[in-house]
């Protein structure tokens, strides 16, 4: 099942990337996300696993596929909840004019067992839907409230 939001938001690509990539500050805007941090780096880059705990303890370990700053980070799932089969995510940004981003959340994900994916598949989705409406709101609200267009060089 294929998942894919696209949304504008009031600041820089270069700040909403390195918002949705700094892992000490994840847990501040995510409202799916409780910790998140990167298991063998100080730094994310493909290749690097991630481990991000939800809100409802479910963790999964997740591997960077592309690491393009500022516009392109993806991951696969490496290990996580038995429910998911394949887990695929993608964050794009765009920048459209100064200070306002088109950002792209894509994912695309299928559940186990396999025999009942057809069944499972989208009523999962459709609570992974719910949580990625309140997390793009989240960043949204986040942006407003945190964006210095005047500190742009300056951390996240």
């Amino acid at each position: 099942m294929k998942i894919k939001y696209d949304f504008e938001v009031n600041a820089s690509a270069q700040y909403l990337f390195k918002l949705t990539q700094d892992y000490n500050l994840r847990a501040d805007w995510d409202p799916l996300t409780t910790e998140a941090f990167l298991v063998n780096a100080t730094e994310a880059a493909a290749g690097e696993l991630v481990r991000c705990t939800a809100s409802n303890g479910l963790s999964m370990d997740t591997a960077y596929v592309s690491y393009k700053p500022p516009k392109v980070a993806a991951v696969k799932l490496v290990k996580g909840p038995y429910i998911f089969d394949k887990f695929v995510g993608g964050w794009n940004f765009q920048e459209v004019a100064p200070h306002r981003t088109r950002v792209v959340f894509s994912y695309y994900i299928t559940t186990k067992p396999r025999a009942l994916s057809w069944l499972m598949t989208p009523v999962v989705g459709f609570f992974f839907k719910r949580e990625t409406k309140k997390r793009i709101s989240a960043l949204q609200s986040y942006a407003a409230a945190h964006y210095k267009p005047e500190l742009e060089g300056a951390k996240a």
